[in-house]
C-alpha cells in the first residue's frame, strides 16, 4: 500500500473518532440545551460519513472485490452523513446564536432553521438518486455524484457558518473566545475553497491516484480541525461550560487511544507477518506499555496535582464573595447567593442549601445529584443538594464542593453575629428613640392634663348652675366630650411613656381572669353604644400569669379597644383567653374590615394610625408591654372571607405550687 493509503487511513480513523469522542462527552454531560442536541447530530452526520467511508476503504484493503451489499451500506451510510451536515451546520449555529444572544427573535431563529432544512427537502430527489447508484460509489468525492446542486449547498453553507463564527468572535466577551471563533472562522473558509477549488479545477486534471488520495487527506483534516480546536479551547477556558467535565473527557481519551492502539497492533502483526508469527508480535505490543507505566503515573500524578490545586484555587477564591455577603448580616440573602453563586461558578444544574441539621435524613433522589453534609464543631449543620446536568459529578467539582462545604459554616456564623449585632443595634436604637418620645409624652401629659382638668371642673359647674343658657349647654355638652378625649389620648401618652409596673400584691404576677373581666365590665358599655357584640369566653383553667396586672390591664383594654374602632354597627369583637401548654393565650377578634396591605408593616410603630382621629400608640404600646414581660405579640389578617383581624398575645404562666411555695 502507499502512503497516503495509510495516511487516509489514519485521517479517516480520527475523523470518526473525534465526532465519536464528542458524542460520549455530550450524552455524559447531557446540558439540557438546544444547541448541545444539534451539536450531538453534527457529530453523529460526521460520524456517518467518516465512519461509512473508513468502513469502505477497509473493505476494499481487505476484499479483492468489495461485495455489494457492504458497498451499498457503506455508500448509504456516507450519502445520509454528507447530506445531513450542511442543514447541522447552519443549525448549530443557529442555536448557538441563542445561546450567546438570548433576547434574538423567534423569526429571526425560524428563518435560519428554514434556510437550512429546506434545501435539504428540496434536494431530496437527488441524494435518492445517488443511494440507489448501484456501481462507481466514489468513496473519495462523494458530492461529484450528489450533484452540483448539493456542492452549492454546501459550499454555501460553509460561508454562512464562518460569517457567523466573524460574528460570534465580535460579541466574544474575551480574548480566549475571540481566538477560537476566528479560527473556526478561517477553517470553515478554507476548507469551502479547498472543496471549490478540488472539484471545480483540480480533479479533472488530478490523473495520479496519489494526487487525489493527497486532496482528500487535505480535506478530512480540515474537515475534522474544528473537533481538535473545540478539544483544546474546552480544556483551556471551559469552552460551552464542559470544562469540569475533564474526568469524562480523560476517561473517554484513553478508552479511544486504547482502541487506537489496538488497532496498531492489529495493523502491526499484518506488516510483521513474515518475519514474526501474529501472537508473538501482540503479545510484544500488548506488553510494550508497561514500560511507559511509570513516566505516564508521573504525568499523570503531576496533571492530578494540578487540576486539583487549580479547583481549591477556584473555591477559595470563591469565597471571597461569600465572606462579603455573610458581612451585610442577612441570613435570607447569603442563603440564596450561596445556591445560586456555587451553581454559576461550578455549572452546575442546581445547588439547594439546607440548613437545622437535617442532614443526616437527607437522601439523593435521582441521577446526577449528590448531597454533601455541613460540618460545624463534629455535628450535622445541614446539607448541600448539588444536581449536575450530566449523569455524575466530575471528581474536582466534588472536591470543591467538599471545600466549600468546610468552609461555608464560617461564613454562615459570620453572618449570624452580624445579624444579631445588627438586630441589638437596631433594638438600642429603637429603644433611645423610644425613651425620648416617652419623655417628650411625659412632659406633654403632665403640661396639658391639670389645665384640662380644670377646664372640665370648671364647664360641669357651670353645667350644674341654672344660669347657663340653654344655647350654650349643647355647645358645653360638646367642648366637654372634646375634653374627654384629650383625656384618654393624654392617658394613652402616659401609658406610653412610662415603663414597667411591678409592685402591688405577688411582685410581677397577676390573675389574668379578673383583668380581663374588668376590662370587659368597661368595655361592655361602649360597644353596647356603637351597636357591637363583645362576646367574652374564659378558659375553666387558673390564669395566674407572669405578668402584673396594670400590664396585662393595657395590653387587653387597647387590643379591645382597637378592635371595637376597626367593626361597624352590627358587627362583633370575641375576646377570649385560655391556657396552652403553660401559656395563657388572649386572644381579641374582631369581623372588620382588615389591616389594608400598605399598613401591615408598620401598624405596630408608635404614632402609626390609620383613623382620622387616632394617636397611633394603642398597638404600640402592646407591642412595649408585652416585650416587657416577656411574652409574644402575633395577628392575623384577614382572618376569614377576606376580613377580619385577630391579635394574639401569650403570656407565661404561673404554676400554682410554685407560687404557694413563695408565698
Amino acid at each position: 500500500m502507499s502512503f497516503w493509503i495509510y495516511a487516509r487511513l489514519v485521517v479517516l480513523t480520527a475523523g470518526t473518532l473525534l465526532p465519536f469522542f464528542w458524542v460520549v462527552v455530550i450524552l455524559g454531560h447531557r446540558r439540557q440545551r438546544n444547541f448541545e442536541r444539534i451539536l450531538f447530530f453534527l457529530c453523529l452526520s460526521l460520524i456517518f460519513f467518516f465512519g461509512a467511508s473508513l468502513l469502505a476503504l477497509n473493505a476494499q484493503l481487505y476484499y479483492a472485490t468489495i461485495p455489494a451489499a457492504l458497498a451499498s451500506f457503506a455508500w448509504t451510510v456516507v450519502c445520509l452523513g454528507l447530506w445531513l451536515l450542511p442543514c447541522l451546520l447552519l443549525h448549530v449555529h443557529a442555536e448557538y446564536e441563542g445561546v450567546k444572544n438570548p433576547l434574538r427573535s423567534r423569526r429571526s431563529k425560524r428563518f435560519w432553521l428554514a434556510a437550512a432544512y429546506l434545501p435539504a427537502l428540496a434536494l431530496l430527489p437527488h441524494l435518492y438518486a445517488a443511494v440507489r447508484l448501484r456501481s462507481g460509489f466514489d468513496f473519495v468525492s462523494p458530492t461529484n455524484i450528489l450533484g452540483v446542486a448539493f456542492q452549492a449547498w454546501l459550499l454555501l453553507a460553509l460561508v454562512v457558518s464562518a460569517a457567523w463564527q466573524g460574528r460570534f468572535a465580535r460579541m466574544a466577551p474575551d480574548a480566549e473566545q475571540k481566538s477560537f471563533h476566528r479560527k473556526l472562522r478561517l477553517n470553515l473558509f478554507l476548507l469551502a475553497i479547498f472543496i471549490f477549488t478540488f472539484h471545480n479545477f483540480f480533479h479533472a486534471q488530478l490523473a495520479s491516484e496519489n494526487r487525489v488520495l493527497t486532496s482528500s487527506v487535505i480535506l478530512t483534516i480540515l474537515a475534522v480541525a474544528p473537533l481538535l480546536l473545540l478539544i483544546h479551547s474546552v480544556e483551556k477556558f471551559n469552552f460551552l461550560q464542559i470544562g469540569r467535565q475533564r474526568n469524562l473527557m480523560l476517561a473517554v481519551f484513553v478508552a479511544f487511544v486504547a482502541l487506537l492502539y489496538l488497532s496498531l497492533v492489529r495493523r502491526a502483526s499484518s506488516w510483521l507477518d513474515p518475519f514474526l508469527p501474529p501472537e508473538a508480535t501482540s503479545a510484544i505490543l500488548l506488553f510494550l506499555p508497561v514500560v511507559f507505566f511509570e513516566p505516564l503515573q508521573k504525568l499523570v500524578r503531576q496533571s492530578l496535582r494540578r487540576t486539583a490545586q487549580t479547583e481549591m484555587d477556584h473555591a477559595h477564591r470563591m469565597m471571597g464573595p461569600i465572606r462579603d455577603m455573610a458581612r451585610l448580616g442577612d441570613s435570607q440573602k447569603l442563603h440564596a447567593f450561596v445556591e445560586k453563586w456555587i451553581a454559576e461558578q461550578l455549572q452546575l444544574a442546581a445547588v439547594a442549601l439546607t440548613l437545622n441539621g437535617k442532614s443526616e435524613r437527607a437522601r439523593a433522589t435521582r441521577s446526577g445529584e449528590e448531597l454533601f453534609s455541613i460540618q460545624q464543631s463534629g455535628e450535622s449543620a445541614g446539607h448541600l443538594r448539588v444536581t449536575a446536568y450530566g449523569a455524575m459529578l466530575s471528581g474536582e467539582t466534588v472536591a470543591a464542593v467538599e471545600y466549600l462545604c468546610e468552609q461555608l459554616p464560617g461564613a454562615l456564623d459570620l453572618c449570624r453575629l452580624i445579624e444579631e449585632k445588627l438586630q441589638l443595634e437596631r433594638e438600642l436604637a429603637e429603644r433611645e428613640r423610644l425613651a425620648v418620645l416617652g419623655q417628650m409624652a411625659a412632659s406633654i401629659s403632665h403640661n396639658l392634663k391639670n389645665p384640662l382638668g380644670s377646664i372640665k371642673t370648671i364647664l360641669q359647674v357651670q353645667m350644674e348652675g341654672d344660669e347657663l343658657p340653654e344655647s350654650l349647654r349643647g355647645e358645653t355638652k360638646m367642648v366637654l366630650e372634646e375634653i374627654g378625649r384629650l383625656s384618654a389620648k393624654l392617658h394613652q401618652l402616659l401609658q406610653f411613656s412610662r415603663p414597667a409596673v411591678r409592685g402591688g400584691g405577688l411582685p410581677g404576677t397577676s390573675d389574668a381572669r379578673a383583668v380581663i373581666e374588668e376590662v370587659a365590665g368597661v368595655m361592655r358599655h361602649e360597644a353596647e353604644r356603637k351597636g357591637i357584640a363583645l362576646d367574652v369566653e374564659i378558659a375553666a383553667d387558673p390564669l395566674r400569669v407572669a405578668a402584673h396586672a396594670e400590664a396585662v390591664h393595657d395590653v387587653i383594654s387597647n387590643l379591645v379597644v382597637n378592635g371595637l374602632e376597626a367593626t361597624g354597627r352590627g358587627g362583633q369583637v370575641r375576646l377570649a383567653a385560655s391556657l396552652v401548654a403553660g401559656i395563657c393565650v388572649v386572644s381579641v377578634e374582631d369581623d372588620g374590615p382588615g389591616v389594608p396591605e400598605s399598613a401591615r408593616q408598620k401598624i405596630l410603630q408608635p404614632f402609626f394610625t390609620t383613623k382620622s382621629q387616632g394617636t397611633g400608640l394603642g398597638l404600640a404600646i402592646v407591642t412595649r408591654r408585652v416585650a416587657e414581660f416577656g411574652g409574644k405579640l402575633g395577628w392575623v389578617s384577614p382572618v376569614k372571607d377576606g376580613k377580619g383581624t385577630r391579635f394574639e398575645v401569650e403570656v407565661p404562666a404561673v404554676e400554682l405550687k410554685s407560687e404557694a411555695k413563695r408565698q
